[in-house]
Formats: structure tokens, sequence, C-alpha cells
């Protein structure tokens, strides 16, 4: 990964930066993200809860100004094919508090998305396409936030 991002460096040449967002989970990948990445986005199983979720996020080290990103696999009762299996249990989400899931309302979307800016320090979210219809009143409200 380090190889490739210099080499994307190096495409860009001086006056361009093609922006690195990575996927991190453990130290080794974390370290690795703080040395070349813009931005991080945290996985996290269906089983995280918010406790765990803020915590990995508030335990990321560092002191770069990192932009911090979260994938939602689930909106209300549906699943994005490409973030999660199909058997993915909507109803266990929820009742875990996981993260992965936000609500299909577009106002409670909203109010959760900022919330978790506020507490955790999410600045982006990575919503399936499936969803964009359903969530366009959400993200109209925060633009601009």
């Amino acid at each position: 990964m380090r190889e490739t991002v210099a080499a994307l460096r190096r495409f860009d040449g001086p006056d361009l930066h093609t922006p690195v967002v990575m996927a991190v989970s453990g130290p080794k990948s974390q370290a690795l993200a703080l040395e070349v990445a813009d931005g991080v986005t945290f996985v996290l199983g269906p089983d995280t809860d918010r406790v765990e979720t803020t915590t990995l996020v508030r335990d990321f080290p560092g002191d770069r100004d990192l932009e911090l990103g979260q994938h939602v696999a689930a909106v209300g009762d549906g699943v994005a094919p490409f973030m999660a299996p199909p058997d993915l249990d909507t109803a266990a989400l929820r009742a875990a508090d996981s993260l992965v899931i936000l609500p299909s309302d577009p106002a409670a979307a909203a109010e959760e998305i900022q919330r978790r800016r506020e507490e955790i320090g999410f600045s982006y979210f990575v919503i399936g396409a499936d969803f964009a219809d359903t969530l366009a009143p959400a993200v109209a409200k925060l633009a601009g936030q």
C-alpha cells in the first residue's frame, strides 16, 4: 500500500493531490494510514456497538488532521448488497446499537448522522446507492454543516 500511494504521488506531480482513504482496523493498518492516507474509514462488524465504535475512533492515534469516515451498510430494513451480506439482520443491528445502520426516516437519519459527527468525530459517511433517494432529504438538511 505504501508503494502504491508513493506511485500515485509521483503520478500526481507537484500540482495535484489525489486523496487516499484507507479502511483500518488493527494497529498496523492504522499506523500505515497515519503515514500515507488523507482519510480513514473504520472497519466495523455488525456486532460492534456505539461504545466500541466511539472508543475505536477516539483511540485512533496520531496528530494529523485526517478525515474520519464510516460505512453504513443498512438503512431501515434495507441492506446495501455490496457492503454487507444479504442476510444481515437489521433488527439485530438496531438492538445492538450498531452504527452500520441508519434509520430510514430522513429526519431521524440526519439527527443520527449529526450525533455521530459531534459525539464520535466522523466527518463523512459512505452509504449505498440503493438508499440515495431515501436519504436525499437528510443530505439536503445536513448540506453545509
